[in-house]
């Protein structure tokens, strides 16, 4: 990463001096005003002390690890330091005869013989190069000495008028670069602490050991939050009992790394511990919360030494404690005593503002008396918040509630800790705030559950269908002929299979176990708080949102920049009034498509607001994402059920999915026939139908992936089907949803006509190609993740329109004024709808 960072660092160095000539100049020509100003004494004297500690100091860093027998790192460092010789030469004589004349004067300077000043300064590259290579700035002495001697060359060459800022920079990243790149090239050496050097240490610091032994650290390598905690090993004395050592070395420590940086930026209100301390750090905190734990009153293991075991690891050693992790305890073990054990060690914490921040089963260690003595101290923190001390509470109810169940976890903490106390954790009881263990089992048996939910429904279905067969059998032939003209026989027996499968769905949901751990303390404090509290800052996807959005904005600008708008004044309003009425056409179409598969009466006024309210919606979610959940939750404020709300959205989407396809290669058809040189989508749509049996075949051959969709498949035929036949045995209904369907890609097509009319586009394209444009535009915004599809809209209308034979000048500002209509202008009053069915109880 950072040798990548370099090569960026240079590139954008030289391209700042590419095209930033005047800033450069300028910047060059206050600096030497400046130096004017400099009393040449200080100019001497910082020329003469830079060149001597730039000298010494590497010599003395090298002279140190040669005590300590570290000489593979002086040896990564001259190597690094000659190959940064060579790069800086090159550098020069590129600079001298090949490179454009303002990388030349940003990079030198003009010297009184008529010469210019070296572009990368050959013996300060190497330097940096040799003191990055052998590690100099993970010490804290020699990285000041370092930096001190890095700005006092650089102020001396300034000053001097010897040099530019550009060429000290470029040197830098130069010297940098090198570094890092040979290390990546040859390795790093290996830090590891031997056993030898165990052993040494703790004759050092007092003891005698025979023989040490790895421990066994369960989970370490799959879980990153426990990856830093270090190295455990079992030592035998001489005399007196064994001890625990517990080794911590840079490789240990940079273990996780990138999940804590994520966690610090994603959580808010959490002083998450630094990313990456430094070994000394690192004692101190364990050292400090091991002493203090043990001060609070509650059962830790005793912390007796520590020591360094050379530069790149140190050592804590405790008193044994001969047990076992609660993780390895068969659940009959886990008794009510063993947890009410728990929860007085963790208010002995909480008592002093303790918090472990590890609460979970392999920090639990059970000695053969039975009692709890917590480990993993090393993430903890001291004079706590109550955030923090709360989301201890709701960690250790969830992990005792994993293994004995909400109800005995959820008893155990109130006789310790008091119904108060433990209520007030409930807003912290949700799995952003639960460890990443936690996380993963917690999802594993959501997993499990949706699966035994799927099965029931499946198997209710087709006991249901036997049930019918038999039945059907058992009336004989003389009911047979009767039986395709009784209607309402054949409906009672389709609303008879239908509650059968609800019923089965009701029966075989189960609650999350959070979901249990909160009612259990609402059983005994029902005043609880149960609103989570926010603690996430930002999300994964809202990240991946803004990223997308930055790139969209950037490509959607770059149109701009070469856009006309001076048209946009020579718009005839007749067609920008027409437009905004199919505009405006759209919201009841779409209330239509979503109530057509909806059986149940559900208000057509209201339905439209809502769908209104979607624009507003649209402008902080996908497109794809956030009119399908408000649907969903109007549907079920309307009064349909949770299950029957989702399945009608997803019914209404997947015959909105179909008909866009069928739509598309109808009017892709159409326009191949036109026989339009510039845009043939006749090709496309056989091109997209290879594509589909291509990956149809790719899916069926690979078993994982067949199994993937075969899931998925079967969840949608237990949902999303049977409301389908519901509809269907409801003309009125279904030619209400198809209708709604059709309406509202009329309208949206028909808008963006009267938009190209509006800019004198009228004629020169047919309403197939019209379509074929929307429909894909439409497509494309769908799969976008930016809010709204912004950006990616507008570049593929544009794009797709200019193919199709339009210019750009009436391209561009024609898909500005559609979206205008479409998106943008709905959104103050999609904000008004959207106020009024939140105020109202209907969203």
């Amino acid at each position: 990463m950072r040798l990548l960072l370099g090569i960026v660092g240079i590139a954008l160095v030289l391209l700042l001096a590419t095209f930033a000539h005047g800033t450069t100049q300028g910047l060059q020509r206050d600096i030497g005003e400046g130096a004017g100003l400099a009393p040449r004494l200080l100019i001497n004297f910082a020329g003469l002390a830079s060149s001597v500690a730039v000298l010494i100091v590497p010599v003395a860093f090298a002279i140190e690890r040669l005590i300590k027998r570290d000489g593979l790192r002086i040896a990564d460092g001259v190597l690094a330091a000659v190959l940064a010789h060579g790069v800086s030469l090159a550098t020069d004589l590129w600079v001298a005869e090949a490179a454009p004349e303002s990388i030349q004067a940003a990079l030198t300077q003009p010297l009184a013989n008529g010469g210019l000043t070296p572009p990368v300064h050959s013996y300060l590259a190497p330097v940096i190069a040799y003191m990055t290579a052998v590690g100099m700035s993970r010490r804290p002495r020699w990285r000041v000495a370092m930096w001190c001697v890095l700005l006092l060359d650089a102020f001396a060459v300034l000053v001097g008028r010897y040099t530019t800022p550009f060429a000290i920079v470029t040197t830098i990243l130069i010297g940098w670069t090198v570094a890092f790149g040979t290390l990546y090239a040859v390795g790093s050496p290996n830090v590891r602490p031997t056993g030898q050097n165990l052993l040494a240490g703790l004759r050092r610091v007092g003891f005698h050991p025979v023989r040490a032994v790895r421990a066994e650290d369960i989970g370490t390598a799959e879980h990153p939050e426990h990856a830093d905690r270090g190295r455990r090993y079992i030592v035998t004395l001489e005399d007196g009992p064994p001890i625990d050592v517990t080794v911590v070395d840079r490789e240990r420590q940079a273990q996780g790394f990138f999940y804590r940086v994520w966690r610090r930026l994603s959580l808010r209100g959490i002083n998450q511990r630094r990313s990456l301390q430094s070994l000394r750090q690192a004692l101190e905190q364990e050292a400090l919360l091991a002493y203090a734990a043990i001060a609070a009153g509650a059962n830790a293991p005793k912390l007796i030494a520590t020591s360094e075991l050379g530069p790149d690891a140190v050592m804590l050693v405790y008193e044994h404690i001969d047990g076992r992790p609660l993780d390895s305890l068969p659940d009959e073990e886990i008794t009510d005593d063993l947890m009410g054990n728990a929860w007085r060690q963790v208010a002995a914490l909480q008592s002093r503002r303790i918090a472990h921040r590890r609460l979970v089963g392999d920090a639990l260690l059970v000695d053969r008396s039975g009692r709890i003595f917590l480990t993993d101290l090393r993430g903890g923190e001291i004079a706590a918040g109550d955030l923090v001390l709360r989301m201890d509470i709701a960690q250790l109810l969830t992990t005792f509630a994993l293994r004995a169940g909400a109800e005995r976890a959820v008893a155990a903490a109130v006789d310790v800790l008091g119904p108060d106390t433990v209520a007030d954790s409930l807003p912290l009881l949700q799995p952003i705030a639960l460890s990443r263990t936690t996380r993963a089992t917690l999802r594993q048996l959501g997993r499990e559950r949706s699966a035994r939910e799927r099965e029931a429904v499946l198997e209710a279905s087709r006991a249901a269908k036997e049930r019918k067969v038999a039945e059907a059998a058992g009336r004989g032939g003389a009911h047979t002929q009767e039986q395709p003209a009784n209607r309402k026989v054949a409906r009672a027996e389709k609303n008879a299979e239908k509650r059968a499968v609800d019923e089965a769905l009701e029966e075989a949901r189960e609650e999350d176990l959070l979901s249990q751990i909160r009612q259990q303390v609402l059983l005994i404090r029902p005043t609880a708080p149960v609103e989570p509290a926010r603690l996430e800052r930002i999300r994964p996807r809202t990240l991946v949102s803004w990223i997308a959005g930055v790139f969209a904005a950037y490509f959607l600008l770059s149109q701009i920049t070469h856009a006309n708008f001076g048209q946009v004044g020579e718009a005839q309003w007749l067609w920008v009034a027409a437009a905004m009425a199919f505009s405006a056409l759209t919201y009841p179409a779409a209330a239509m498509s979503l109530l057509g598969f909806v059986p149940e009466k559900v208000s057509f006024l209201r339905t439209v607001i809502a769908q209104v309210a979607g624009n507003f919606v649209k402008l902080v979610a996908p497109a794809a994402v956030g009119g399908v959940a408000l649907n969903t939750r109007f549907l079920q404020r309307s009064g349909i059920r949770p299950g029957l709300a989702v399945a009608s959205v997803g019914a209404s989407q997947l015959f909105g999915l179909g008909c866009h396809i069928v739509l598309l290669l109808t009017f892709g058809y159409l326009t191949g026939t036109e026989r339009t040189p510039s845009l043939s989508p006749s090709r496309a749509v056989i091109a997209g139908l290879l594509t589909a049996a291509v990956l149809v075949l790719v899916v069926t051959a690979v078993p994982v992936l067949r199994k993937f969709i075969a899931t998925r498949v079967r969840s949608l035929f237990a949902g999303v089907v049977p409301r389908m036949l519901d509809v269907l045995q409801r003309p009125k209904k279904l030619a209400i949803g198809i209708s709604g369907t059709l309406l509202l890609t009329a309208a949206n097509v028909l808008c963006l006509d009267a938009s190209i009319r509006a800019f004198g586009g009228g004629g020169q394209l047919s309403y197939a190609a019209i379509a074929v444009v929307f429909l894909a535009g439409n497509a494309v915004g769908s799969a976008a993740p930016t809010p709204g599809g912004v950006a990616a809209i507008e570049t593929a209308l544009t794009t797709t329109l200019t193919l199709a034979g339009l210019t750009a000048d009436i391209a561009f500002p024609a898909v500005l004024l559609f979206r205008l209509m479409t998106f943008w202008l709905p959104v103050l009053p999609g904000w008004i709808s959207f106020t009024q069915l939140t105020r109202k109880g209907q969203i």
